[in-house]
């Protein structure tokens, strides 16, 4: 289920349905079922599993200390620096990675310079 997460700008309605389908996993793994009644953290806890939504965030972040230590001539840090001619949509505009992962990085009081260092 993480595969490719680290580039996905992820909402709070789409966190909600991988946190739903990883419980679903959890559950029929302990085989059990929804019918009776164990609440999620005691899957989480026989299982010593992390929750999905931290896992995503924490793949995010690195993937981000990886785009910030490339090159500016790297591709994916070109791509950063683009600007794309034309209508906007109406209405709120849509929830970007770069936006996702400032929200990340607030939550968790870091900083961007952090990215450069690798030994802490």
């Amino acid at each position: 289920m993480l595969y490719g997460s680290e580039c996905w700008p992820i909402t709070k309605a789409l966190a909600n349905k991988v946190e739903v389908a990883e419980l679903r996993m959890l559950r029929w793994t302990c085989g059990k079922t929804w019918l009776d009644m164990i609440p999620n953290g005691v899957y989480r806890a026989q299982l010593e599993v992390e929750s999905i939504i931290n896992k995503m965030r924490e793949v995010r972040l690195r993937w981000f200390g990886h785009v910030r230590r490339r090159p500016q001539s790297a591709p994916v840090r070109r791509v950063e620096s683009l600007v794309v001619d034309g209508l906007r949509r109406i209405g709120r505009p849509k929830l970007r990675w770069e936006d996702r992962v400032k929200h990340d990085m607030n939550e968790l009081f870091l900083s961007e310079d952090m990215t450069s260092d690798r030994n802490e």
